[in-house]
């Protein structure tokens, strides 16, 4: 069998207290970073990959999850950016209610911003594009168009939590272990 690339083989970094530093996107780092940060004594390995690097001095089995050595804290107030409403409102239209991928979903004002509306938390929804385009420049009163959810500012938590219920395509075996994905557990 074929060994992986060496790019296939990035490192789940971990904060101190084990958890990911991020869920969405989830907090990897290339190969070369991991092995950089081992060296530095930066982070401890907790896993690896049955892959090797090695040097004319060294032969080192790639991290597959490292954790930090010093715990970073992570900001209570995300950053306003469209994937974070996308995530906020998990990745559904919050007028029809449907999901969509993140590529197909446009953010709409409420509160059109050619009648005062501005572009905060409390004022951006994710929209699908034909409810965008339905809804248009009116305000939700005159297109009978109103969201499935008031749009407010999350915190960090709530993005992690909704995060964890879109899993990427790719979980090595060694990280599900520190990966809280909305999936049943197997029994004992």
């Amino acid at each position: 069998m074929a060994q992986p690339s060496l790019e296939s083989c990035p490192a789940l970094v971990l904060n101190a207290d084990f958890r990911p530093l991020s869920y969405f996107p989830l907090s990897l780092w290339p190969w070369q970073e991991a092995i950089k940060a081992v060296f530095l004594d930066r982070v401890n390995i907790i896993a690896t990959y049955d892959r090797f690097v090695a040097s004319p001095r060294l032969r080192m089995a790639l991290p597959s999850v490292i954790s930090l050595k010093d715990f970073v804290a992570t900001s209570r107030r995300p950053a306003f950016t469209r994937f974070n409403v996308f995530l906020r409102d998990r990745f559904t239209c919050q007028y029809c209610g449907q999901p969509f991928p993140s590529h197909q979903l446009t953010f709409d004002h409420v509160v059109p911003r050619s009648r005062g509306g501005q572009t905060t938390w409390e004022n951006v929804v994710s929209a699908c594009e034909g409810c965008n385009l339905r809804k248009g420049n009116r305000l939700p009163e005159q297109a009978g168009m109103y969201p499935l959810v008031r749009p407010q500012q999350p915190t960090t938590g709530q993005l992690q939590r909704n995060g964890r219920a879109f899993p990427p395509n790719f979980l090595h075996e060694s990280w599900r272990d520190f990966l809280y994905w909305d999936t049943e557990l197997d029994p004992w």
